[in-house]
């Protein structure tokens, strides 16, 4: 589902990833600089046909509640297909996901119905300083933009264009900002995180920019990655995971699944053995990591016996947060021409991965029940641990604080807390 924020002059309704979130925090603030009155920007996510199924809805109820409203579409979904966006009768401009980041698209009334450029023609990504994420405890940092590999299942990097970094100096300055505004803990994000740096100038690592980072910002607290590719970390990053403390300790993986063949055929450039032996050898060094993975369940020719060692992988690699997505043909990629598995057979596997993640999850909350946990404040009475679990707290907090709380019982996914009178770290 989208999340919808801005005020009674600009909504902007947000599908899909943190990246897209940072962006229509960018929006917001361009819209609100240039005067944009009565408008609804939808910012669209392409990954499934549901993803994009949910956004025009959203653009038909939008246009119901708001009949006078100019209503705005962008996103990877009108990056990708523009024309199908156009030919919504509620829609009255499209922009592209360059466009969308330029300040000046807010501010002409009379600009094109379609403005949509070629995305594979776009060499940089700005830095763009905002004042944190409206509603938000924590800050994302976008340092990453775009994709140069070709999963057969994916869509986005026809919607994101090529990877391309921001520069070290400006992602330091932006933290800055996001530090001084009061934010504890900021999450680098990215469309590939883990490629990082390899159009830059020296080609840095993300190790080494996030290295960078934490020693230009030394207020900033905690520190997360957003997604890691396990094919892709480098040394510098390994040893910020496993020895510096402000980097949390949770780890979100793009695994997609946990069958060499299945891998194959989606052109993933990890093995099964290469990403147990990546959990294996984090685990070792810090032992309190907690992981969480992207899976794709009912991959095109996923049989049985196949989605069996996905499903295990789950339990080997102790993975207790799971993104777990039914595949979903996306027109365009070599996944869709493959022989499909059946739609219940999908959703029956995807089921049977959520449950799977639930159990470890229960497993690792049950585990800090009785210490004391550094939680992060997002509202009132709820706050995450750094491992990023959920904590309902006894009384009221201040978001966006960081406090110390007594973890004292774990059920249904969540911990529960009372806070302590001792002062975070």
């Amino acid at each position: 589902m989208g999340t919808a924020s801005g005020n009674d002059k600009v909504t902007l309704l947000t599908f899909g990833c943190r990246l897209n979130a940072y962006e229509s925090e960018v929006m917001r603030r361009h819209a609100n600089e240039a005067g944009l009155e009565d408008a609804v920007i939808v910012n669209t996510c392409a990954v499934t046909a549901e993803a994009e199924r949910q956004a025009r809805q959203a653009i038909r109820r939008a246009r119901r509640e708001r009949p006078g409203a100019r209503i705005i579409v962008t996103g990877c979904a009108a990056q990708i297909d523009p024309a199908r966006y156009a030919d919504l009768p509620e829609v009255d401009q499209v922009v592209g996901n360059t466009e969308k980041l330029d300040a000046a698209t807010f501010g002409v009334t009379d600009a094109p119905r379609v403005r949509v450029n070629d995305i594979m023609a776009v060499e940089e990504t700005a830095a763009h300083l905002i004042d944190g994420l409206d509603g938000r405890a924590r800050a994302f940092l976008q340092v990453q933009q775009g994709c140069d590999h070709r999963c057969t299942f994916c869509i986005i990097p026809y919607g994101r264009g090529p990877s391309r970094s921001v520069p070290m100096g400006a992602v330091a300055e932006e933290a800055r900002r996001q530090v001084a505004n009061g934010y504890r803990e900021i999450v680098l994000s990215g469309v590939d995180l883990t490629d990082y740096g390899k159009d830059l100038p020296g080609t840095p690592t993300l190790g080494e920019m996030t290295k960078r980072l934490l020693a230009a910002v030394p207020g900033l607290d905690r520190l997360r990655l957003s997604s890691i590719d396990v094919a892709e970390v480098d040394d510098t990053l390994m040893d910020l995971i496993r020895y510096e403390p402000r980097v949390m300790p949770h780890l979100h993986l793009s695994m997609q699944a946990g069958d060499d063949m299945v891998l194959k055929r989606m052109k993933r450039r990890h093995s099964r053995d290469d990403a147990l032996r990546f959990v294996d050898t984090v685990r070792t060094a810090r032992p309190d990591v907690a992981f969480g993975a992207d899976l794709i369940a009912g991959f095109p020719t996923e049989t049985d016996a196949m989605f069996a060692n996905t499903l295990k992988l789950v339990d080997e690699a102790d993975l207790a947060f799971l993104h777990v997505f039914p595949y979903s043909p996306r027109e365009g990629t070599p996944a869709a021409s493959m022989p499909q598995v059946p739609g219940p057979v999908r959703k029956d596997r995807a089921a049977r991965l959520r449950a799977a993640g639930e159990k470890r999850l229960q497993v690792m909350l049950d585990d800090q029940v009785g210490s004391t946990a550094a939680v992060l404040v997002e509202q009132p009475r709820i706050g995450r641990t750094p491992h990023y679990a959920v904590v309902d707290l006894d009384r009221d907090a201040v978001p966006g604080s960081v406090i110390n709380v007594d973890l004292t019982a774990a059920a249904e996914g969540r911990l529960t807390g009372h806070i302590s009178d001792r002062a975070a770290a």
